[in-house]
C-alpha cells in the first residue's frame, strides 16, 4: 500500500494503491500550515479505502515547503561565509537583464542580508593552487562574527572551491564545532564554476533547508506512529524522488518538487513528442516532453537563479482561482493573485467575492452546476455570477462577454507559456501533442491547442490528482556534477588524448560517489541505471548545451551494458572513451538543431554529471469500464461511465470526481482502453477507426 501526496496552492491530492486498486482524495490546502491538510488526508483516504489501521509501505511527498519559503521570503535567517571581497556577489549577480529595453531594472532584493553575508581572508585559484592559506586566526574572527549574528544556517561558498575544496572543509569543520545549526557548503552542493550561480544556489539551500527539515520531521512523526512506518520520501526538481533525511540537508533540490510529479505523471501516457499542461487553482505549468521530460540547469526561482537539475517547466500565474479585475487604465486583467485555497472562487460559497477563470467557467456552463468539487464542495452559480456581474458592470459589459473575455485572457496568458516551451526553442507545435491535466486543464486544452494548431489533446484518468500519481511511480533518482574545463581533442585523437583519461577518471570517480550514496538508501546497484552526462560549448561562448554522452545502464558491477563492450579493463577503458566521444558529435548536432548553425571552433567540456535511476513502482494497469460505447453529440456526461471507444462530439463536458473536461465546439473526444481521453478536431477524428 503506497500513497503519493501534492500539496497544492487550492487542493491537497492523494492517490493510494492498495493491490489492484487506485483510490483518490482531495480536500482543500491549508497554506498557514501545509502539514494539517497532509496529516488529515491520510487519514481519510485510509478511511475510504477501508483500511484505517492498513500497513503503509510508503508515502512520496511532493511539497511546496521550499518554493512558498523562498517565494515569499519566509525561510530561515541564513548567513553567508565567502572569500573577502565577494560579499556582494549576490547583489552584483550579471549583466544580463530580463527586459532589453527596460532603463530601470529592478532586481530582487537578496535573501541574505549584507549584515549577514561574511569575507574570510583566503584564495584558491582556477587551477586549484592556494594563492592565500586560510588561518587560525581568520578562522576565529569569523565564528566570533557567526556567534554575533546568531543566525539559522550558514552557507559556505569560497572561490574557486570546486577545484580545491580544503578551504571549505576547514571552516565547515570549524562551524559546525562551535554553532549549532545546520550548514550548506558548495563544494558538497554545486562543485561547479560560476560564482553568482554557485553563492545564489547554495544560499537558497540555506535559506529553505531548515523550514523544510522542520515540516518533514512533523510528518515523519506522524508517520511513525501509523502502523508498518512507512517512509517518507519526496519528489524532486528533476523528477526524481530522494529520501527526507537527504531533502532536509539540501531542499533546494524540490523547490519544484509538486509540478515535477505531473510531468513525470504525464509522460507515462505517451509515446510520442508532447507538451504537458497542469492547470490548477494557483498556476499553470508546461513542460517539453521528448524522450523524456526535458532538464535544465538554469532555473530561476522568485529572480534566484538555482543550478541543480530541474525539469524544464514553465510557470505563468494563471489558474482556476486567477483573480479577474480591472486595472487603472480600464481594462480587464487575469492574475497572478489567486483567490487559494481560502476564500477560494466565489462559487465555492466559502466567502469570496473576487471573481476568478472557474466562476467564469461556470457562468459560461462549461462547468456544470451540479459538480461537486473533489465529490464533496457544491458549486454556488448564483455567487459566481453576482462576482462577475460586479466587475461587468464596471466595465459596462454583461456578465456572459465579461466570462468569455476572462477566458480569452487567461487562455493568452497560458498560451504564451506553451510558445516559450515550443516555438521559441524551434519546436514546432503542430507535431506535438497536449498532455492536458490538473483540476482545470481540461476546461481549457482545446481552445489552446486550436490557437497552437495541434491536433491532438491527451486527458489522463484521473487528471486532477495526476501529480499524486507521478509521484507514485517516480524513480528514486540522484546527480552529481564537477565542473572540469577541458578543450576537447578531435573525435579522431580522443581515445589517445591525456585530457580524456582526465574526463573518465572524473566520470568514473562522480558514478562511485553516487552509486554509493543511493546504496545507503537501501537500493540494490544492480537497479540502477546510469546515465553520463555533459555540458559542451564552443570556445568562446558563454552558454553551454547538455548531451549525454553514455547511454542509461547498469553500474560497473553488472558487465552488460552497451558501453564496456569486453570485461577485460583495457577494452572497457576504451569502449568508454569512445562513448565520451560521441558526445563531441551529438553536441555539435545540438547546437544546429538549437540555432541552425555549427562553428568551427574547438569544443570545451565545461562540467561532467553523472545521473543514476533506481528502480520505479509498476502501477496496477487501468482499463475504462466496461459497457457499451457511447455517441453523443452535447450534453454532460460522467467519465467513469464512458465505455471504451465511446465518442463524444463538443460542445459537451465530461465529468469525474477530479477535474471536468470540456469538449469545444468542432472537437471530439474518444475514450482508449485505458479509460484516457483523446480529443481531437472532429474532421480527424471521423478519419480514424
Amino acid at each position: 500500500m503506497r500513497i503519493g501526496i501534492d500539496t497544492g496552492g487550492t487542493f491537497t491530492d492523494l492517490l493510494l494503491i492498495l493491490h489492484d486498486e487506485v483510490i483518490t482524495h482531495k480536500l482543500p490546502s491549508t497554506p498557514d500550515d501545509p502539514a494539517r491538510a497532509v496529516i488529515d488526508g491520510l487519514g481519510q483516504i485510509l478511511q475510504a479505502a477501508k483500511a484505517p489501521d492498513g500497513r503503509l509501505d510508503s508515502v512520496i511527498h511532493g511539497s511546496t515547503v521550499a518554493t512558498n519559503a523562498l517565494l515569499e521570503r519566509k525561510g530561515a535567517r541564513a548567513a553567508v561565509v565567502t572569500t573577502a571581497g565577494f560579499e556582494d556577489v549576490l547583489e552584483i549577480g550579471r549583466q544580463a537583464r530580463p527586459k532589453l529595453h527596460t532603463t530601470r531594472i529592478h532586481r530582487p532584493t537578496p535573501i541574505v542580508p549584507k549584515c549577514l553575508r561574511i569575507g574570510v581572508r583566503e584564495r584558491v585559484g582556477p587551477d586549484g593552487s592556494i594563492i592565500e592559506p586560510l588561518r587560525d586566526d581568520d578562522i576565529s574572527k569569523t565564528l566570533a562574527r557567526l556567534n554575533e549574528a546568531s543566525p539559522d544556517s550558514v552557507a559556505i561558498v569560497l572561490l574557486h572551491s570546486y577545484a580545491n575544496p580544503s578551504h571549505e572543509k576547514q571552516l565547515a569543520s570549524a562551524i559546525e564545532a562551535a554553532l549549532d545549526v545546520p550548514t550548506t557548503v558548495s563544494h558538497e552542493l554545486l562543485p561547479e564554476y560560476r560564482e553568482y550561480e554557485r553563492t545564489s544556489t547554495c544560499v537558497v539551500n540555506a535559506y529553505v533547508s531548515p523550514k523544510m527539515a522542520g515540516y518533514l520531521n512533523r510528518l515523519e512523526s506522524h508517520l511513525r506512529a501509523m502502523p508498518g512506518k512507512p517512509a517518507l520520501r519526496v519528489m524532486r526538481s528533476d523528477g526524481g524522488t530522494m529520501s527526507s533525511r537527504q531533502v532536509s540537508k539540501a531542499a533546494v533540490h524540490t523547490v519544484l518538487s509538486g509540478p515535477a510529479g505531473g510531468v513525470v505523471g504525464a509522460s507515462a501516457f505517451t509515446g510520442c513528442r508532447a507538451i504537458t499542461f497542469d492547470m490548477g487553482g494557483t498556476s499553470t505549468d508546461v513542460c517539453m516532453v521528448e524522450s523524456s521530460p526535458c532538464i535544465t540547469t538554469e532555473a530561476h526561482v522568485g529572480g534566484h537563479p538555482i543550478r541543480v537539475p530541474v525539469l524544464d517547466i514553465q510557470t505563468v500565474g494563471a489558474g482556476g482561482g486567477s483573480i479577474a479585475w480591472k486595472d487603472a487604465g480600464g481594462a480587464m486583467r487575469v492574475g497572478p493573485r489567486s483567490a487559494g485555497a481560502t476564500p477560494g472562487p466565489a462559487c465555492y460559497g466559502l466567502g469570496g467575492e473576487d471573481p476568478t477563470v472557474t466562476d467564469a467557467n461556470l457562468v459560461l456552463g462549461r462547468l456544470p452546476t451540479n459538480v461537486r468539487l473533489a465529490g464533496t464542495m457544491p458549486l454556488d452559480p448564483a455567487a459566481a455570477r453576482a462576482a462577475l456581474s460586479r466587475l461587468a458592470e464596471s466595465l459596462r459589459i454583461s456578465p456572459e462577454s465579461c466570462a468569455q473575455g476572462i477566458i480569452r485572457i487567461a487562455n493568452v496568458i497560458m498560451m504564451r507559456a506553451l510558445r516559450r516551451i515550443s516555438l521559441e526553442r524551434g519546436k514546432d507545435p503542430r507535431r506535438l501533442t497536449l498532455i492536458s491535466f490538473g483540476g482545470a486543464g481540461g476546461l481549457h486544452a482545446c481552445e489552446l491547442a486550436s490557437s497552437l494548431s495541434m491536433d491532438t489533446v491527451i486527458v489522463p484518468p484521473d487528471p486532477g490528482v495526476l501529480s499524486a500519481w507521478g509521484m507514485l511511480i517516480a524513480r528514486p533518482e540522484r546527480e552529481l556534477g564537477r565542473s572540469v574545463l577541458v578543450r576537447c581533442p578531435s573525435v579522431a585523437d580522443f581515445t589517445a588524448h591525456s585530457s580524456s583519461a582526465e574526463l573518465l577518471e572524473n566520470y568514473e570517480e562522480l558514478e562511485t560517489r553516487l552509486v554509493a550514496q543511493l546504496q545507503s538508501e537501501g537500493i540494490d546497484a544492480t537497479e540502477l541505471r546510469v546515465e553520463w552526462l555533459a555540458e559542451l560549448r564552443y570556445e568562446g561562448q558563454s552558454h553551454n548545451l547538455t548531451v549525454c554522452s553514455r547511454e542509461p545502464r547498469p553500474p560497473d558491477d553488472v558487465t552488460r551494458t552497451n558501453c564496456n563492450g569486453s570485461v577485460s579493463p583495457p577494452d572497457r577503458k576504451r569502449a568508454r572513451l569512445a562513448c565520451l566521444s560521441l558526445a563531441i558529435e551529438q553536441f555539435e548536432k545540438d547546437h544546429e538543431s538549437s540555432f541552425g548553425y555549427r562553428m568551427d571552433r574547438a569544443v570545451e567540456w565545461v562540467a561532467a554529471r553523472v545521473r543514476a535511476r533506481g528502480p520505479g513502482f509498476a502501477p496496477p494497469v487501468r482499463k475504462a469500464p466496461p459497457g457499451e460505447p457511447v455517441r453523443a453529440r452535447g450534453g454532460i456526461h460522467q467519465r467513469e461511465e464512458l465505455a471504451m471507444e465511446s465518442r463524444i462530439a463538443g460542445p459537451a463536458s465530461i465529468v469525474e470526481y477530479s477535474a471536468t473536461t470540456y469538449v469545444a465546439k468542432g472537437w471530439a473526444c474518444l475514450v482508449l482502453s485505458d479509460g484516457t481521453l483523446k480529443l481531437r478536431p472532429e474532421r480527424h477524428m471521423s478519419a480514424e477507426p
